[in-house]
């Protein structure tokens, strides 16, 4: 299990290019999670979609990001 969560939505857009602006970035593994699975996330997270976290000290990096904004919120977990 990994330290970075993305959160995200089947059939979104910016998810996609979330993706791909982490690719970019050279960013760690991470894990993904659907914020439809449930009905908490999808309140906390549902319009903020794509949301990356750091689940060890909560910080979150809400869309829109790009390559730079990612290395430096992943430079903050080294």
């Amino acid at each position: 299990m990994s330290d970075l969560i993305l959160y995200q939505r089947d059939y979104c857009h910016l998810c996609d290019q979330a993706l791909a602006v982490l690719a970019e970035a050279s960013a760690p593994d991470f894990d993904s999670v659907w914020v439809d699975d449930s009905a908490l996330l999808a309140q906390r997270y549902g319009t903020r979609v794509p949301v990356l976290r750091d689940d060890r000290d909560g910080r979150e990096l809400d869309w829109p990001f790009d390559a730079t904004r990612v290395r430096a919120f992943i430079g903050a977990l080294r």
